[in-house]
């Protein structure tokens, strides 16, 4: 953990939350700034910035509890967001998962799309490349 991490605070318990689950490796937390009713944050209890950061053992509880935070907070329609650095706006250097309902229009996540024109030649050699390292 992370002295001075906001979230390495709260999973040591020097900053209270409304903790909505607990296990030895995930902690999940209602957000004190929230874009909607029930918005709530699912974090790693390990320290890492970056989702790739995180090693895989410490990741597995974590979307089977924004799929039980969805399902408890009666969200039919919800965002599950997951940023990693700053221009990908990422506030906090730990990797955090959102879970926002989003009950109308003018509450929870607003996102903007811009698609941008595909060349298939490009996207092509992209895949192969992508591909190669997996």
């Amino acid at each position: 953990m992370a002295a001075a991490c906001i979230f390495c605070k709260i999973i040591k318990g020097e900053i209270p939350c409304f903790k909505l689950f607990e296990s030895d490796k995930t902690l999940a937390f209602l957000d004190i700034n929230p874009l909607s009713k029930g918005h709530a944050l699912v974090i790693p209890k390990f320290h890492g910035a970056k989702l790739t950061d995180i090693p895989d053992d410490h990741l597995g509880e974590i979307l089977p509890v924004v799929k039980k935070l969805a399902t408890a907070t009666g969200a039919v329609d919800y965002n599950i967001l997951q940023n990693n650095g700053r221009i990908a706006h990422q506030e906090v250097d730990h990797v955090h998962f959102h879970m926002i309902p989003k009950p109308n229009v003018e509450q929870g996540l607003g996102v903007g799309w811009p698609q941008q024109k595909t060349d298939m030649d490009a996207l092509k050699a992209l895949f192969e490349e992508i591909k190669s390292k997996m």
